[in-house]
């Protein structure tokens, strides 16, 4: 498809779209990538850390939805049944590659990729909860129109439903952070991260808010993305708590997947991106229109933990 043609595609769709019916006044479905890791980490094992976070899912009643990496751990019997954990609680349990490979590398090739997918669906799919839902690697569709093209039709053809996200977040960097220190000092205060945390998660979702009423004229039932670690099975039950203290409903992935934006296809030609952002730039929206809280990867909260001496 041609840019121009991609442009008008999505300026007629999001002028028709601004017309639907609003599911909530604001809501938002979690779903976590990367899991279930059986790397170590300070104070929680794996196991500590897939029971902590489905507890405090469990405790809001929240229904989820896990993105597999099944080299980080679900193809050993000790890493499948993490996984399995999560279907026999009520979430879903989807794809996200065998090696989170990147599309968008030139070394990357499509039937390799494509591969990945095979590969990963042979291990997840017997699982209970399993859907046939699969989220690209970074987020990152293909650095060229060969991969891009190749992949969608790939995913047509297989059943697949590309698993967007709309409020994308920088958890993973912050968890990095959160290991980095308590590697160096396991009895070290934290709280600054956390706050940290829970403030880049309330920008994040203010700022993928307004960008949602600016592209869409209405606030869409958003897709919020976080990663299977430390971080999460610290504080997911603070998270949770942030959002509906914020006004905000929580729904399943299923539901936020219903809202007539995930039926939008704009090009993503920058590496990295939500729905969201991909539609502002199909609209020809620069980084500055977009917002340049929305582009870095957390170096807000980052420099101001440093400043803290962290």
């Amino acid at each position: 498809m041609t840019p121009v043609l991609s442009l008008l595609r999505c300026a007629v769709a999001a002028a028709c779209l601004a017309l639907a019916p609003q599911l909530h006044a604001q809501s938002v479905a979690f779903t976590f990538d990367d899991g279930p890791t059986l790397s170590e980490t300070p104070r929680l094992s794996p196991q500590a850390r897939n029971s902590a976070m489905l507890a405090a899912l469990a405790r809001h009643k929240v229904r989820a939805a896990l993105f597999v990496t099944c080299g980080n751990g679900a193809d050993r019997p000790e890493g499948l049944a993490l996984a399995r954990a999560w279907g026999q609680a009520g979430h879903v349990v989807a794809n996200h590659t065998m090696t989170h490979l990147d599309l968008n590398n030139a070394k990357t090739g499509l039937a390799q990729y494509q591969q990945e997918l095979r590969d990963c669906d042979r291990i997840v799919a017997p699982l209970p909860g399993y859907q046939k839902w699969f989220r690209y690697t970074y987020l990152r569709e293909g650095n060229t129109p060969e991969k891009r093209d190749g992949m969608k039709a790939f995913l047509r053809e297989q059943g697949y439903r590309n698993a967007y996200v709309t409020l994308d977040t920088s958890d993973w960097r912050l968890n990095d952070k959160l290991v980095e220190v308590l590697a160096k000092n396991p009895r070290a205060d934290v709280e600054p991260i956390r706050q940290a945390y829970l403030s880049h998660i309330r920008q994040r979702a203010l700022a993928y808010r307004a960008l949602s009423q600016r592209l869409q004229g209405r606030d869409i039932a958003q897709v919020l993305l976080l990663h299977h670690n430390l971080i999460n099975a610290l504080w997911l039950d603070d998270v949770i708590r942030q959002f509906r203290d914020m006004g905000w409903t929580i729904v399943s992935p299923g539901e936020a997947f219903a809202d007539p934006v995930y039926a939008l296809d704009p090009q993503r030609n920058v590496p990295g991106q939500s729905l969201l952002i991909s539609m502002g730039r199909s609209l020809g929206l620069s980084t500055q229109d977009i917002g340049l809280r929305l582009m870095d990867d957390g170096d807000f909260e980052i420099e101001a933990l440093r400043q803290q001496g962290l």
